[in-house]
């Protein structure tokens, strides 16, 4: 089966330490060439990731900030896929003494140990919001809003269907990733559960794995997975 899209973490993934690789991006250059395409799919805030990667030129679209932003790179456009929380459900984070914070165009992201005053103030503030962890990072989000989502809106945008699309992680939040994926790959330095879910785990880390699976792509070497359908595992 030949697969049209390749839709890909950065965190863990195709970056270590949040820098890319000029092999990875050469790989990714190979399969363009070949009339693939691209999508990043990552939980990062589209400010920092800017800043940490000169590369995004070569992706056809960028899902951000898990799922919450959509992002063309050419020409430079966003497309925000859900509403930010109110200004007071930060504001009485930050007096709750929750930091680091940040917030997104739509995403408030910290770390743990914070996730139960989170919560408390999710339910006094009455707001439908979830929390979605990624490694001690926590990331609040929109009920539903998810990277599998996000995926979902970038593939409507592309006209391709999801069961032409291979999607590879590393962490917890990228079981919607994959979820939403024809076949999901895990990069060797996955955490176990989602190498549990995967259709093939790489044999290297980070960027090398992620080589790997540029290579199989473009030999068609990727075994037949029976599915049903692609799931979202919000």
């Amino acid at each position: 089966m030949r697969f049209e899209v390749l839709a890909t973490d950065y965190d863990g993934t195709i970056a270590h330490d949040g820098r890319v690789s000029a092999n990875v991006i050469d790989a990714f250059l190979r399969l363009r060439r070949m009339e693939r395409k691209l999508v990043l799919v990552t939980g990062r805030e589209l400010d920092d990731l800017m800043r940490a990667c000169c590369y995004l030129d070569v992706f056809d679209l960028i899902v951000a900030e898990n799922g919450a932003l959509l992002y063309s790179p050419r020409p430079p456009t966003e497309f925000p896929l859900a509403l930010p929380p109110p200004a007071s459900f930060v504001a009485k984070l930050r007096a709750r003494g929750v930091a680091p914070l940040s917030c997104g165009r739509i995403v408030v992201a910290t770390w743990q140990p914070h996730e139960q005053t989170v919560l408390e103030v999710i339910r006094e503030e009455g707001l439908e919001l979830e929390m979605i962890f990624n490694k001690g990072a926590i990331m609040i989000l929109p009920s539903g809003i998810n990277k599998g989502t996000g995926l979902c809106a970038a593939l409507a945008e592309l006209h391709v269907g999801a069961g032409s699309v291979v999607g590879v992680g590393d962490a917890e939040n990228d079981h919607s990733l994959l979820g939403a994926c024809a076949f999901g790959v895990a990069v060797a330095n996955a955490v176990s559960s989602l190498k549990n879910r995967a259709d093939l785990v790489t044999a290297a880390p980070r960027g090398e794995g992620v080589i790997e699976l540029c290579e199989r792509l473009l030999n068609g070497n990727l075994p037949c997975v029976e599915k049903m359908s692609p799931l979202f595992w919000g």
